[in-house]
């Protein structure tokens, strides 16, 4: 029997047999930011220093990531927060299976990191603490949001919940998080838009009733076509609105952050992006539980829904600008350290090579990040 698109991927999705609540997590499927690159992490971690210096270095402070996964945003934020030392010198890692970005090989034990210049100048940035104020490590409170169990060897300084707290004091991440939101899909048609139908089995689709009022404004504002164009099909992101506008509603004071490819109005894709990844490998979309079900995000229609809860504007930029914008330029070492330190060069090297594939254009460097102030002055270096 053929349902709604938004049904099929939260059963499919979120039931308790879905792709993101059993098995062993979404990183043995596809790759993203957090698992190409320990330099990710280590950006976010100096913004969540910024967010920290903007709060007045509250006792606790929050760091909440909703679609956790199972905790590996987390648990290298988590031993990187305490060490400046690695947030000088780089930490290695070794990435995960290829993804949604693009089938990237999988490679072993590169060391990745800021550039030291940006990551000495974060420290620098960071007053001492002294004996008046704790560190950050000591008052940092993890928090992951996901529907799957707690995996068994997550560290016990990390709470794991299947809602988003309230009262946040700090900062939310989430890092393809709102491209797994179900949503519907829609087709105009000489009558119209109309809801696509699709069993849940098989993948197949089927033109279903009209759409309703509310989704009709929301395509109207945020997807319009002409009143002759048939065939065009839609993602209708109302639903990734509610999400970030609850999610945003949730912070007391602090910073959200959405990391995520999607698209802005006036550049919507004719014939939609909905697809399905499993085992590093692009898919069909069919919604029976075994593979990923993701669809781009419309950016600006989500950014519109947590400015309006926070009341205050938001920046959007791609990944690339964020990242060398936190110290991540990717920028190769000079050839005179080959001669004087050969193997630091290549460490070096190697990490270039890792913030590269962070900031490429034609990857994950594509990505959106959508930062959204909550009662704390927005980063100038960012605003729009």
């Amino acid at each position: 029997m053929s349902i709604r698109w938004r049904d099929a991927m939260s059963r499919a999705l979120y039931g308790p047999s879905g792709f993101f609540v059993a098995g062993t997590g979404p990183a043995d499927h596809f790759r993203t930011s957090v698992h190409a690159s320990p330099a990710f992490a280590t950006a976010l971690l100096r913004l969540i220093y910024d967010v920290d210096a903007g709060l007045g270095h509250p006792s606790r402070l929050d760091v909440v990531d909703v679609g956790a996964g199972r905790g590996e945003l987390l648990r290298t934020l988590l031993l990187t927060v305490g060490d400046a030392a690695g947030l000088a010198v780089g930490v290695s890692g070794e990435p995960t299976r290829s993804g949604r970005s693009g089938l990237i090989p999988t490679r072993a034990g590169s060391p990745e990191t800021l550039t030291p210049t940006a990551s000495a100048r974060s420290l620098r940035d960071e007053p001492s603490s002294g004996a008046a104020r704790p560190s950050l490590a000591e008052r940092v409170r993890f928090t992951a949001v996901e529907y799957a169990s707690r995996p068994e060897n997550l560290p016990e300084e990390i709470t794991w919940t299947s809602e988003i707290p309230a009262e946040i004091n700090g900062v939310l991440l989430a890092t393809e998080w709102l491209d797994n939101v179900p949503l519907d899909v829609a087709v105009h048609t000489a009558d119209g838009w109309r809801y696509v139908l699709v069993d849940p089995e098989s993948g197949a689709e089927e033109i279903g009733e009209r759409v309703s009022p509310a989704d009709l404004d929301w395509l109207s504002k945020w997807w319009p076509t002409g009143p002759s164009e048939s065939g065009f099909r839609a993602e209708i992101g109302r639903s990734r609105d509610e999400a970030w506008a609850n999610a945003v509603r949730q912070i007391s004071r602090g910073l959200a952050v959405a990391v995520d490819y999607g698209h802005l109005s006036g550049d919507r894709p004719v014939d939609g992006t909905l697809t399905g990844y499993r085992g590093g490998r692009q898919v069909p979309p069919v919604p029976d539980g075994s593979s990923d079900v993701t669809a781009h995000v419309a950016m600006d229609s989500v950014a519109s829904a947590g400015s309006e809860v926070a009341r205050c504007a938001y920046s959007l930029v791609l990944q690339r600008e964020a990242l060398r914008a936190l110290g991540a330029d990717g920028g190769r070492p000079p050839l005179s350290l080959a001669s004087t330190d050969p193997a630091g060069y290549v460490r070096a090297l190697a990490a270039a090579s890792a913030v590269a594939e962070l900031t490429d254009p034609a990857g994950l460097g594509g990505h959106w990040w959508l930062r959204q102030p909550v009662g704390i002055p927005h980063e100038p270096a960012v605003a729009r």
